[in-house]
Protein backbone atom coordinates (compact mmCIF):
# COMPACT_ATOMS: atom_id res chain seq x y z
CA UNK A 1 0.00 0.00 0.00
CA UNK A 2 2.66 2.09 1.21
CA UNK A 3 4.48 1.59 -2.29
CA UNK A 4 1.06 2.77 -4.05
CA UNK A 5 0.93 5.58 -2.43
CA UNK A 6 4.61 6.52 -3.06
CA UNK A 7 3.82 5.93 -6.86
CA UNK A 8 0.79 8.11 -6.68
CA UNK A 9 2.51 10.88 -5.48
CA UNK A 10 5.21 10.41 -7.72
CA UNK A 11 3.08 10.63 -10.58
CA UNK A 12 1.27 13.38 -9.53
CA UNK A 13 4.25 15.65 -9.16
CA UNK A 14 5.28 14.53 -12.60
CA UNK A 15 2.10 15.82 -14.25
CA UNK A 16 2.05 19.23 -12.35
CA UNK A 17 5.48 19.96 -13.58
CA UNK A 18 4.56 18.91 -17.22
CA UNK A 19 1.59 21.16 -16.78
CA UNK A 20 3.99 23.95 -15.60
CA UNK A 21 6.26 23.56 -18.57
CA UNK A 22 3.66 23.28 -21.03
CA UNK A 23 2.34 26.61 -19.87
CA UNK A 24 5.73 28.16 -19.37
CA UNK A 25 6.64 26.64 -23.34
CA UNK A 26 2.97 28.52 -24.80
CA UNK A 27 4.51 31.69 -23.28
CA UNK A 28 7.91 31.70 -24.64
CA UNK A 29 9.32 32.58 -28.32
CA UNK A 30 10.57 29.39 -28.83
CA UNK A 31 12.53 28.07 -32.36
CA UNK A 32 10.63 25.29 -32.96
CA UNK A 33 12.85 24.44 -36.24
CA UNK A 34 15.94 24.55 -33.89
CA UNK A 35 14.16 21.64 -31.29
CA UNK A 36 12.80 19.50 -34.26
CA UNK A 37 16.49 20.07 -35.78
CA UNK A 38 17.89 18.67 -32.14
CA UNK A 39 15.79 15.99 -31.62
CA UNK A 40 16.19 14.83 -35.20
CA UNK A 41 19.70 14.75 -34.55
CA UNK A 42 19.75 12.93 -31.51
CA UNK A 43 17.43 10.35 -32.93
CA UNK A 44 19.27 9.66 -35.73
CA UNK A 45 22.21 9.41 -33.48
CA UNK A 46 20.46 6.55 -31.02
CA UNK A 47 19.14 5.03 -34.48
CA UNK A 48 22.55 4.70 -36.16
CA UNK A 49 24.55 3.28 -32.94
CA UNK A 50 22.00 1.01 -32.82
CA UNK A 51 21.80 -0.27 -36.20
CA UNK A 52 26.37 -0.19 -36.83
CA UNK A 53 27.09 -1.30 -33.21
CA UNK A 54 29.14 1.45 -32.87
CA UNK A 55 28.89 4.44 -29.58
CA UNK A 56 27.56 4.02 -26.16
CA UNK A 57 23.99 3.74 -26.58
CA UNK A 58 23.36 -0.22 -27.08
Amino acid sequence: MLRFALIAVALLAAAWLLVRLWNEMRRTDVDWRGMAFAAGFVALAVYLSQVTDIGGFG
